[in-house]
């Protein structure tokens, strides 16, 4: 039996003010105990996606629907949505050096947090920070909470930067490229550390280029293109029989473990769409090899068993 999802994202369209379409029908969900990796190009929509669930795009102008715990986040008021940021659904965004304000300390801005939504004094406060930073294995944590983000290494960053994210247990946590430019062994921490978080029961959505990662790390995953996500299901499924094009391109595209080393790997030509020069049909069509004459009209979702769902006329009727 399916899980009931724990966030849903429906036809989810996010316009520019001069009506230039970033994400065009993303349509995606995430269970409790559920780790979602989502992956694609960059310029696909990932980050954008992330950010529009956490309501931190106020310019932008979002259409369709995101419901997270059953309440609909798209018609909330802002003073709600605020209760539910960093309490219910947090994230780890991409860069901790500009996503921590460099004038005050680590541990400053984790326990405004903490005691934002729990009520918590400063002394307790102050002692979960240092534990949360300490379950992150940060060497001296009491130390390093005093330091500002520019004393602290990429990788400690990125520590803390969790740390915050889970400082008040939330249901849903996106991480946004969580082991970007760090060393293999605190990405290794990390991946455990967010695998042992779904198995807690939390939601998991890992926005990533690496498919290893995803291999690793995620029960589920979702292939975006140019704003539209082109394929769903199961990491087993998708990467081991991967049906849309894009997908099976992306694939062929990592370097082998074993066997003979191919001279040169294969490449996805040309480029991205803009927003303002999307197809009206298949976004990936220019760039297909597969590519047929129906492809001029955009395909729908296509139910390929529980869960495995592909937008290509490939496997139409």
């Amino acid at each position: 039996m399916r899980a009931e999802p724990l966030l849903q994202i429906q036809d989810l369209r996010l316009e520019l003010p001069d009506g230039r379409r970033l994400l065009d029908g993303v349509t995606l969900d995430v269970a409790a105990g559920q780790s979602l990796g989502v992956v694609g190009e960059s310029g696909s929509g990932k980050s954008l996606t992330a950010m529009s669930v956490m309501g931190l795009l106020p310019r932008l102008k979002a259409k369709g629907s995101i419901v997270f715990q059953k309440h609909e986040l798209l018609s909330m008021r802002e003073k709600e949505r605020r209760k539910l940021r960093g309490s219910q659904m947090a994230m780890i965004f991409q860069d901790p050096m500009t996503a921590f304000l460099p004038v005050r300390s680590i541990g400053a801005q984790i326990d405004e947090q903490i005691r934002l939504h729990q009520p918590l004094s400063r002394h307790e406060a102050r002692a979960l920070t240092v534990k949360l930073l300490e379950r992150m294995g940060v060497p001296d944590p009491e130390m390093a909470a005093r330091r500002y983000p520019h004393q602290l290494s990429g990788g400690l960053r990125q520590r803390a930067m969790i740390a915050m994210a889970l400082s008040c247990s939330p249901a849903l946590l996106i991480a946004d490229e969580p082991t970007t430019a760090l060393d293999v062994t605190v990405q290794a921490q990390i991946l455990v550390l967010l695998r042992t978080l779904r198995e807690e029961g939390a939601g998991v959505m890992l926005i990533t280029h690496d498919m290893g990662v995803v291999a690793q790390s995620c029960t589920h995953v979702a292939v975006l293109y140019a704003g539209v996500v082109v394929e769903r299901g199961t990491v087993v499924d998708v990467l081991q029989q991967p049906l849309h094009p894009y997908t099976q391109a992306l694939l062929a595209a990592i370097p082998p473990l074993d066997g003979p080393k191919p001279e040169r790997l294969p490449t996805i030509p040309g480029q991205p769409p803009v927003p303002e020069a999307r197809p009206s049909g298949c976004v990936f069509s220019p760039r297909c090899p597969k590519v047929r004459p129906d492809c001029a009209v955009r395909p729908d979702m296509i139910e390929m068993g529980e869960g495995r769902r592909v937008a290509c006329v490939l496997y139409g009727a």
